[in-house]
């Protein structure tokens, strides 16, 4: 039979495709693909059964299993997009990673690292990692573990008490409401170095009590209000870094820069109590109230006892109703604390340089305080702030050591929840460089909020007798020592980096262990330690 040419040719070139075909299939490659946030995580976390059965949550409960971020499903909008993407093939998904395993070849999975919800992706075939160096996106949740903030000029007045570490544990301030009651905020609505705090929509609201009106932003009168704001919120890349960039802020207006008079202590009541009805965790005031226009209404420094002042006796009520009163002990040097930093309720907080000095403005306690005045320090003597007009500048006054501390403070809350106002003060009180000796300069001294953490964790655990498993210090340098409640049992310890890797396996059964981590990185780790009748998790951060 004579072979017809035109099916002999379509046949040689049919099997040409196949074998090209053939060949792409084998150059497909896979990948794991993180991305950089999830969606509602927040309210999941606050409403777990949305994302987990009650069994589920019932069995977390019982072995103390913290519910986090890693339940949080993965934003289903990621998937739709990387499936459409030109190539790509979504094989898995991963909620404990954030990531997604794809399949497609190498070139058109490294085109996926230009979309803005990719984090970063690593390759199945490592040989392909070789030459990638891990670099996280802004904004991924992975880089909020890892946070390795550059704080420019701020970096003294954070690290001074250790809020530094704080965030590099993820604690910046999410979740935590503040209510900063000062005078006037110009630029805070404008500048690029709010613009992370208005992005993230964490500017809750405001409100002018003094001219009754919602605008904080064009009263030109003072710019404190921003100075004090930039402290807590501003944020510049490598350049400057807030307390507490990701807490969410109310801004009242309750002094009125164009006078001195006796009502503002009323602005300052009315305001502490909206606070209070919006559900408000710290209010710093970075305000002090002592002489007046004219004499006939001045306090005198015996009025300074925690309860005689309008301010001083509102602010009581408003530490009795749960939230955290952080006040400027006050700029008068030796006169003495201003009214509210008086109250026994409100942390005071006085100022030193940064060299932790005491700055000789900074207001001294008085024979006429029933609790230690000043509480604690933090810089205020040539502490760094931005103005209006976006500059960072240096300013002196304890109006911003308190909301320096202040951004700390929420930092330690937030990693804290179930701890109470009156319980955080304590801690914080407690961590302080002079607390067995207190003094009216420098009152317990400066604080060390990261000491404050690991205090309030290991009497937790001491608390919890079915799951009193201690590990310290925290952050770690090169080993860590884990303290076990029963040493008659095995541990299984595991240490994770934060793509969920494990990098390190023992067995532990000594009631102290020592755990060597002098040849990982810094960075992050997850700890799980398990034995039949307990386990737990830590995060810590190896430096």
């Amino acid at each position: 039979m004579i072979p017809n040419h035109d099916v002999m040719k379509f046949s040689f070139f049919l099997f040409l495709f196949s074998l090209v075909s053939f060949s792409n299939f084998f150059a497909q490659e896979e990948a794991w693909v993180y991305l950089v946030d999830k969606e509602n995580v927040s309210f999941a976390l606050a409403n777990p059964a949305i994302i987990l059965t009650q069994k589920a949550i019932d069995r977390k409960n019982r072995h103390n299993v913290s519910i986090d971020f890693r339940d949080v499903p993965v934003n289903e909008n990621y998937v739709s997009q990387l499936k459409s993407s030109t190539g790509i093939t979504v094989k898995a998904k991963s909620k404990w990673f954030n990531a997604v395993h794809v399949l497609g070849s190498q070139t058109d999975i490294e085109a996926l690292e230009t979309l803005s919800f990719v984090s970063q992706i690593e390759f199945v075939n490592r040989s392909l990692n070789q030459d990638k160096s891990i670099s996280l996106k802004r904004g991924s949740k992975f880089e909020e573990v890892l946070t390795t903030f550059n704080y420019g000029n701020a970096a003294n007045q954070i690290e001074m008490f250790n809020g530094d570490d704080l965030h590099a544990l993820n604690y910046t301030g999410d979740g935590m409401t503040v209510a900063i009651l000062d005078s006037g905020f110009p630029g805070v609505n404008t500048i690029t170095a709010f613009a992370r705090v208005r992005d993230a929509g964490d500017i809750l609201g405001s409100y002018d009590f003094v001219n009754r009106d919602a605008d904080v932003n064009t009263n030109t009168t003072s710019n404190h209000g921003t100075l004090v704001f930039s402290d807590m919120a501003g944020y510049i890349e490598g350049q400057f870094v807030g307390t507490a960039p990701d807490a969410s802020y109310y801004l009242f207006i309750t002094e009125d820069a164009t006078s001195e008079t006796p009502v503002e202590e009323s602005y300052w009541v009315e305001a502490a109590e909206r606070a209070d009805s919006l559900g408000v965790d710290i209010i710093n005031t970075s305000l002090g109230y002592s002489d007046f226009d004219g004499t006939k209404y001045d306090y005198s420094q015996s009025d300074m006892n925690g309860q005689t002042t309008f301010i001083t006796r509102g602010a009581n009520i408003a530490f009795e109703k749960g939230m955290f009163l952080v006040t400027s002990a006050g700029n008068s040097g030796n006169w003495g604390v201003t009214a509210p930093a008086d109250s026994p309720n409100v942390l005071s907080i006085g100022a030193v340089d940064a060299s932790g000095n005491y700055a000789t403005f900074s207001s001294v306690g008085t024979m006429y305080q029933t609790s230690q005045k000043p509480d604690v320090v933090a810089q205020g003597q040539l502490s760094y702030v931005i103005t209006e007009n976006n500059v960072i500048g240096a300013a002196n006054g304890t109006s911003f050591s308190a909301p320096i501390l202040a951004g700390g403070i929420a930092c330690l809350w937030e990693a804290l929840p179930n701890k109470t106002n009156a319980e955080i003060m304590q801690l914080v009180r407690a961590s302080a460089s002079q607390f067995n000796s207190p003094d009216s300069f420098l009152g317990y001294g400066i604080p060390d909020l990261q000491a404050a953490l690991n205090t309030a964790l290991s009497i937790e655990d001491i608390a919890n007798k079915t799951n009193a498993i201690q590990l310290y210090p925290n952050p770690v340098k090169d080993s860590f020592w884990v303290t076990l409640s029963d040493g008659s049992e095995n541990y299984s310890l595991r240490v994770f980096n934060i793509l969920g890797r494990l990098v390190l396996e023992k067995q532990i059964a000594k009631v102290d262990s020592k755990i060597d981590l002098s040849s990982l990185k810094s960075g992050m780790y997850l700890i799980s330690i398990i034995s039949k009748n307990q386990s737990k998790i830590f995060k810590i951060l190896k430096k």
